[in-house]
């Protein structure tokens, strides 16, 4: 028989499933029938089988270094009707200006609608079909009164390919496609756009990424091959979900580098710190709790350490959910 410290084990066995967290990242799942599942919550969920898609490539550093991070100030209500949908009302100060959208979701079955409208009387409207075939995804989505903004979008996922092609609902549309080859370890994708209006290429990048259990490693090439981009994440404690990661760039036009370091750390199960720096002396600092389930408070700072004699830039966000 297992036990674990400090819990009621005869409690636990009035209910038929049971689960409990702790430090916020080991789920203990203990069933009728005295089976124990263990999973780890913050080791990577998304190192599924396959390579995933073009822009999950450098994607776990890009949230640890940028994600979260604002110096606006902005708040979000989210709310459900009787039959399901979420409606979603935002607002954002950004300096003197302050913007605001309303937003809808509806799923019935495979298909979610998503609508929103925001102050400047754009109407933005996407519908996606899940699993319309084994690993595919097919996505509609266009702006009103935007007539160019159509686009129709697929997705497929296998265990060794992931593959995103999209075309624009115009005369001479623009061509997107991204492949990624490889598996949970290592992937290596492109990224091309072609517009037909004028026989050119508009965009072509490559990436290489390799990731292991706590690592994650990739090499991306943006820009037409102007800009390579090296980034770095490593899980340095899954218990207190301790991460330190990196992102070095380099113009090849300009001459230019730009390094940017951070890492997180959570508290506790419901509070989360990050910080981090860049070459140009910019440091930022991030404090983020969930207050209620659903519902969190972000603090975030930024301060020139190049200038100390200006005042740092402080940003708020608040997400409330029922």
């Amino acid at each position: 028989m297992f036990h674990v410290w400090g819990v009621d084990h005869k409690r636990l066995k009035k209910t038929r499933t049971n689960q409990f967290n702790l430090f916020g990242c080991i789920i203990f799942q203990i069933h009728t029938n005295n089976q124990l599942s263990l999973s780890n919550n913050n080791r990577y969920t998304d190192m599924g089988k396959g390579p995933g898609l073009y822009p999950d490539i450098g994607k776990k550093a890009k949230d640890l270094l940028y994600r979260d991070y604002q110096s606006d100030h902005k708040f979000t209500l989210t709310t459900y009707t009787a039959n399901g949908v979420a409606i979603t009302s935002s607002g954002a100060k950004k300096g003197d200006l302050f913007l605001a959208d309303v937003s809808t979701k509806l799923t019935n079955k495979n298909i979610t609608t998503d609508v929103k409208v925001d102050t400047n009387s754009k109407l933005f409207t996407t519908i996606t079909i899940d699993e319309a075939a084994p690993g595919l995804k097919t996505i509609f989505s266009f702006v009103v009164p935007d007539q160019r903004s159509g686009k129709v979008e697929l997705q497929y996922l296998h265990e060794y390919a992931g593959i995103s092609t999209s075309i624009g609902l115009t005369a001479s549309p623009l061509v997107n496609f991204s492949g990624v080859a490889g598996n949970n370890t290592v992937a290596l994708g492109t990224d091309v756009c072609f517009d037909t209006a004028t026989g050119n290429f508009t965009k072509y990048n490559a990436a290489l990424s390799f990731s292991s259990s706590d690592l994650i490693a990739s090499l991306i090439l943006n820009d037409k091959a102007d800009t390579l981009t090296a980034s770095y994440y490593h899980t340095v404690s899954p218990l207190t979900n301790t991460a330190v990661g990196a992102e070095l760039s380099h113009g090849f036009s300009s001459n230019e580098n730009s390094l940017t370091i951070g890492t997180q750390h959570s508290l506790d199960p419901l509070t989360t710190v990050k910080a981090r720096v860049n070459n140009a002396g910019i440091a930022s600092a991030l404090l983020q709790h969930e207050w209620r389930p659903k519902s969190i408070l972000t603090i975030s700072g930024e301060v020139d350490t190049r200038a100390i004699e200006k005042s740092a830039k402080v940003g708020l966000a608040l997400a409330l959910k029922p």
